[in-house]
C-alpha cells in the first residue's frame, strides 16, 4: 500500500503541475486552424517531448543544473519569456494560420516545453527523484510519469472533437482567451522568478 500511496503522489503531483485538462484551451487554440492528421500529429510530438524531457532531468537534472550554474529560478524566468512570446502571437492573430511546415514547431514550443515539461514539472521530478527512499521507488516514479503522459495525450487527441463543436469562429475566440491565459502564466513564472532571487539576496 505504501508504494501505491507514494505512485499515487507522484502522479497527483505531476498531473496538478502539469494540468492536462487546462492545456486544452491553448492546444486548440495553436491547432484549431489545422485539420485532423497535425492536429494528432502534434499532440503525439508534444507528448514525446514531454516525455523526453521529464525522463532526461529525472535521470540527470541536479547534475545538469550544477554543471550549468543555473538557478531554479533562472529557469523559470525563461520558461515565462518563452510562454509570454507565444502569447502575444495568440492575441494579435499571428497563430491564426499555422502551415504544415510550423506543426512541429508548435508541438515543441510550447506545447511539449515548456507548457507541458516546465520548470514546475522538472523541480517537482528532480525533488522526487532526489526524496525517494528505496531503489524500487524510482520504478514508481518512472510509473507515474509515464502515466501521466499517456493521459496528456489522450486529452488532447480526444480534445479535437471540440474542434467541430466550435468551428471557425469559436477556435477564433478561444485563441485569445489562450493569449491571455498564457500571458497569465508567463506573467507568474516570471514573478516566481524574481521572488527567487530576492529571497536569495535577503537570506544571504
Amino acid at each position: 500500500m505504501g508504494e501505491l500511496e507514494y505512485l499515487l503522489t507522484v502522479g497527483v503531483t505531476l498531473f496538478v503541475i502539469m494540468d492536462p485538462p487546462g492545456i486544452v484551451p491553448i492546444y486548440l487554440a495553436l491547432t484549431g486552424a489545422m485539420d485532423k492528421r497535425e492536429r494528432n500529429r502534434a499532440a503525439l510530438q508534444a507528448t514525446a517531448l514531454s516525455l523526453g524531457v521529464i525522463t532526461l532531468f529525472a535521470l540527470l537534472g541536479q547534475q545538469i543544473i550544477n554543471y550549468l550554474h543555473i538557478d531554479l529560478a533562472a529557469l523559470q524566468g525563461a520558461g515565462g519569456l518563452l510562454l509570454l512570446l507565444v502569447s502575444l502571437q495568440l492575441l494579435t492573430g499571428q497563430a491564426d494560420e499555422p502551415s504544415s511546415h510550423a506543426t512541429s514547431n508548435i508541438a515543441l514550443v510550447p506545447l511539449g516545453t515548456p507548457l507541458l515539461a516546465g520548470p514546475g514539472a522538472i523541480v517537482a521530478v528532480i525533488l522526487f527523484v532526489q526524496q525517494v527512499p528505496n531503489t524500487i521507488d524510482y520504478l514508481w516514479v518512472a510509473l507515474a510519469i509515464i502515466l501521466i503522459h499517456i493521459v496528456i495525450y489522450l486529452v488532447m487527441r480526444f480534445s479535437g472533437l471540440l474542434v467541430k463543436i466550435l468551428r471557425r469562429s469559436g477556435i477564433e475566440v478561444l485563441t485569445r482567451i489562450a493569449g491571455v491565459l498564457l500571458a497569465a502564466i508567463a506573467v507568474q513564472l516570471i514573478a516566481d522568478a524574481v521572488m527567487g532571487y530576492v529571497e536569495v539576496f535577503q537570506s544571504s
